[in-house]
């Protein structure tokens, strides 16, 4: 790898950015309620599932700290839509709220889904494929979360942050990206971004991470041995109206799966692993550190 050195000043405010990025990432690991706590994921079938502790029910959910009834409700999907039907006497709420029976749940695709809370887990519905819906499961008392000692990450260099541009396609325009579950969505790509590194040039597919900021998802050749085997993910810099747009791989993070068996990740589109070793961002993480 090859790039122009930056004055130490700049180096300096580019470490504090970078370790400032990587704070915020691993709070967000400590949250309650973030990847690490991912404790379950059950696909829902057309009719009505017991859900409870019961190891005969159809949605078998338990709690680090225990407290789930054998019996906790049943979920009626139908037509895309599920409601909940709570057992008589069970303290599941919404918002400290007691849940109303045939209350219909929202799913991730709407924005914020629909929370069930039960003892120490938080539970509600995503949406994933063509339309399949899935319960996803996590525990505020999981393991994984008491255990959480911090992250692996390279050396931040400079070296790593490269300024691309972006190919825009036309308005509209999708690319096909696999996900680990074996569904392959349609997204929107606002196009192609460009950029040198060790030497050579090299383009990936971008998606849309928000308004002005590009979202890749991207494999190399460190995947299998010092990073995770099926790629990572990295949110650009603010898009320039010329065009232009930066790229710090000193950023490369995780996807949840990494954290829990029971995530969908989306794997990099086709093209989009890059042929050289990215030594920079989050290496592999695991609970056993």
């Amino acid at each position: 790898m090859t790039a122009d050195p930056m004055p130490a000043d700049d180096v300096e405010r580019h470490r504090h950015t970078v370790e400032a990025v990587r704070d915020r990432r691993e709070a967000s690991l400590r949250d309650p309620t973030g990847w690490l706590s991912l404790v379950g994921l059950h696909w829902l079938a057309t009719g009505a599932q017991r859900f409870g502790s019961d190891p005969t029910g159809a949605i078998v959910l338990n709690a680090h700290e225990g407290g789930v009834p054998p019996i906790a409700g049943t979920l009626d999907a139908a037509d895309g839509t599920v409601r909940v039907h709570p057992q008589l006497g069970v303290d599941l709420t919404v918002g400290d709220e007691p849940v109303a029976d045939g209350l219909e749940l929202v799913d991730d695709s709407e924005g914020e889904p629909t929370i069930l809370e039960l003892a120490s887990l938080r539970f509600y519905l995503i949406r994933r494929g063509e339309g399949r819906l899935a319960l996803r499961v996590k525990d505020v008392a999981a393991p994984a979360l008491r255990a959480f000692a911090g992250l692996d990450y390279y050396p931040i260099d400079s070296r790593w942050r490269v300024t691309a541009r972006l190919l825009p396609i036309a308005p509209g325009a999708t690319i096909e990206v696999p996900d680990i579950v074996g569904d392959v969505m349609a997204d929107p790509t606002p196009g192609d971004v460009v950029f040198e590194l060790g030497g050579a040039s090299h383009r990936l597919h971008a998606l849309e991470a928000s308004p002005g900021h590009l979202w890749l998802i991207f494999g190399d050749t460190t995947n299998d041995r010092e990073t995770y085997g099926a790629g990572r993910f990295l949110v650009s810099g603010p898009l320039q109206p010329d065009d232009t747009v930066e790229i710090d791989f000193n950023l490369a993070y995780n996807p949840p799966c990494v954290f829990s068996p029971f995530a969908t990740c989306p794997l990099p589109p086709e093209g989009n692993r890059l042929p050289i070793p990215v030594e920079a961002g989050e290496r592999m993480w695991s609970s056993h550190g």
